[in-house]
């Protein structure tokens, strides 16, 4: 007996056929179409969140070097590095952790302790138009505020200083609308 036709091994087919190759097209622009947006969304997400930190940071780092130092440290944002004087309307400059009153946000009045550098990402405000300062006993009493951080795509979140110096996060959650 004799098997059935069997083709010679080079004459096989090796690929794909045109409807298997429009179908993976297909389904890779749909995954792509879908995964694009949300991608964005992602990103902005954490270019929030990395703000965030980048405030945390300063901040704790301030309201630490006060206790230690028994002096009042003061945070606030330097539009470049040659400059002699804060900025207080865009709190995404790199922030300043100086040692002294920043008096009127003149940087000459203290000594310069640390930068962290700004983002391009998204926009941070304060309610304030004067330095974050944190006396020796680590309160920033009556320089509280609010800092407003908001993403490319509306996505935001609310770091809020109270008069004893601890910050928390706020934001939609809390029934604050941000952004």
């Amino acid at each position: 007996m004799r098997p059935a036709a069997s083709f010679p091994l080079s004459s096989r087919q090796h690929g794909l056929t045109l409807i298997e190759l429009i179908v993976a097209i297909a389904v890779l622009a749909i995954m792509v179409t879908w995964a694009i947006p949300s991608f964005q969304r992602f990103s902005a997400r954490n270019e929030v969140a990395a703000e965030v930190m980048r405030i945390k940071t300063a901040l704790a780092l301030a309201r630490n070097t006060a206790v230690t130092r028994r002096t009042t440290i003061s945070v606030c944002p330097r539009p470049t590095p040659s400059s002699t004087n804060c900025d207080f309307m865009d709190w995404a400059h790199p922030l300043v952790v100086v040692e002294g009153q920043v008096a009127s946000g003149d940087l000459t009045d203290g000594e310069l302790l640390k930068v962290l550098e700004g983002s391009d990402g998204p926009t941070v405000t304060f309610n304030r138009d004067y330095p974050v300062r944190y006396q020796a006993t680590g309160w920033a009493k009556g320089h509280n505020g609010t800092f407003e951080i908001c993403g490319s795509h509306g996505d935001g979140v609310k770091v809020i200083v109270n008069n004893m110096g601890r910050v928390r996060i706020g934001g939609e959650a809390d029934g604050e609308p941000t952004c």
